[in-house]
């Protein structure tokens, strides 16, 4: 067990020697925030662990707002907006030591009266790892996520309508030792208090848009991964806030580089073995070829999983590093896949999601594609040379109503996760859609004040 987590005597122990006094009570939603309670400590070892939490069912049927909003089956006025339990899953206890005295826990949704809830980002992904499991495979997952620091606080920020922020880095400090210096006293933080909650920090580093900057993170197995992703972004934010700064994940705050969540993916047996590199093509087993193939052949129709918001598919532009082209490449950051590794690092990065991105949500989608790779044995086309932004590939969807449309017609989704959940997730982008078709925007009002 690493540092930081917990086992249920350490609770206790804690507990008893007023150490911790807090626990938080969380759930995963659609958007990937964690939602959910503050527990008094004695209330959770003497209730909690034994009988759950509950919270009203409208936690999956609201916008990013909180805005009970209409057309979710789950949930809605009519059918009174009840209850579901929040099941903890004691394996992801652990500290929060950016909250004195406060430990935290992952939690599952389950109905009031048995079952899971199939919707919730966490059974998705579970649904996508048990089909796995079935064929004697385990996923193995990094998230590379990164975002936007400013020195104004998310207070300040709201009063400016979010104009005239000043970003923590006046220029790009893409590797710079020199910049990032300037705000390496609230990435230690970030990268210690994140330790200390049991997470593996490897390294920080600048990246291209003034105050841009990446915390990576060990890889681990799939559901680790998105709980440590899910943990993290909220963590980072209010330590952020804490320090009187703020940053942001949305993957395109302006026209400059987008913050991306490039997420690598790799197989292994449930022994532990490696199962990609052999002696095919590129040093490949037909088991990787056929991954990478399903990856091509989903990618489209499952964009949506990996890009879930309007701002989403602004960071899809030429030149960017931000993939355009439905093409897999050797080393190759033009493409929407890169293939990357040796051996038993050997593994596929997708470079669609931005920060923004559910982690749950899109790690499933890579599985369900990797699964349609592997079950109809798709052949593998030659990697991609050159500069796939010149390519004449298709293209990776350009707006939101595209990507959902494609979900909406994709057999493999619904096969994968139910018609429950496709139509769960296309009632969330019509609801995103309406909202964004509605609001009028600074560009509108500049070009159109007095000129129009």
């Amino acid at each position: 067990m690493r540092p930081g987590m917990l086992s249920l005597a350490e609770l206790h122990a804690a507990v008893r020697d007023g150490s911790l006094d807090t626990v938080i009570v969380a759930m995963t939603d659609m958007q990937g925030r964690l939602q959910g309670k503050r527990c008094s400590a004695e209330f959770f070892l003497d209730n909690v662990v034994q009988h759950a939490v509950e919270g009203c069912n409208y936690l999956l049927a609201v916008d990013v707002e909180m805005t009970p909003v209409s057309g979710f089956a789950m949930s809605s006025w009519d059918t009174g907006y009840g209850d579901f339990v929040l099941q903890p899953d004691l394996s992801t206890l652990r500290r929060a030591p950016w909250h004195p005295g406060t430990a935290l826990v992952v939690c599952d949704l389950e109905r009031v009266g048995g079952g899971p809830v199939p919707p919730s980002p966490r059974q998705v992904l579970r649904r996508q790892l048990d089909r796995l499991a079935e064929r004697g495979l385990e996923a193995f997952v990094g998230t590379e996520l990164e975002f936007m620091i400013f020195d104004e606080s998310y207070e300040t920020a709201w009063r400016a309508g979010y104009h005239g922020m000043t970003p923590a880095n006046q220029y790009n400090v893409d590797y710079s030792i020199l910049g990032t210096s300037r705000v390496e006293p609230l990435l230690r933080r970030i990268r210690n208090d994140m330790a200390g909650a049991g997470l593996y920090v490897e390294s920080a580093k600048g990246e291209c848009n003034p105050g841009q900057h990446e915390i990576a993170f060990r890889y681990d197995k799939a559901l680790a991964t998105c709980d440590n992703h899910s943990i993290y972004k909220t963590g980072a934010k209010e330590i952020a806030a804490q320090e009187g700064k703020s940053i942001t994940f949305m993957a395109k705050y302006n026209e400059r580089e987008g913050n991306s969540c490039h997420i690598h993916l790799s197989l292994r047996s449930l022994t532990g073995a490696a199962v990609l590199a052999g002696d095919g093509p590129h040093g490949y087993t037909p088991l990787m070829s056929q991954i990478i193939a399903g990856q091509l052949a989903c990618l489209r129709e499952l964009t949506y999983f990996l890009a879930p918001n309007i701002n989403s598919y602004k960071r899809f532009a030429d030149d960017s590093f931000a993939p355009t082209a439905v093409a897999w490449g050797i080393d190759n950051r033009t493409c929407a896949l890169r293939v990357v590794g040796q051996g038993d690092s050997l593994r596929v990065e997708n470079r669609v999601p931005g920060g923004d991105v559910n982690p749950y949500l899109a790690v499933a989608a890579l599985i369900a594609a990797a699964l349609h790779g592997i079950d109809n044995a798709l052949p593998l086309e030659d990697p991609f040379e050159g500069n796939a932004y010149k390519s004449d590939r298709a293209r990776v969807p350009r707006t939101l109503r595209d990507a959902a449309e494609l979900l909406a017609q994709s057999e493999v989704a619904r096969t994968a996760f139910g018609n429950d959940v496709v139509d769960h997730y296309l009632n969330a982008a019509r609801v995103e859609l309406a909202a964004f078709e509605t609001a009028v925007t600074d560009w509108e009002r500049k070009r159109g004040f007095e000129r129009l």
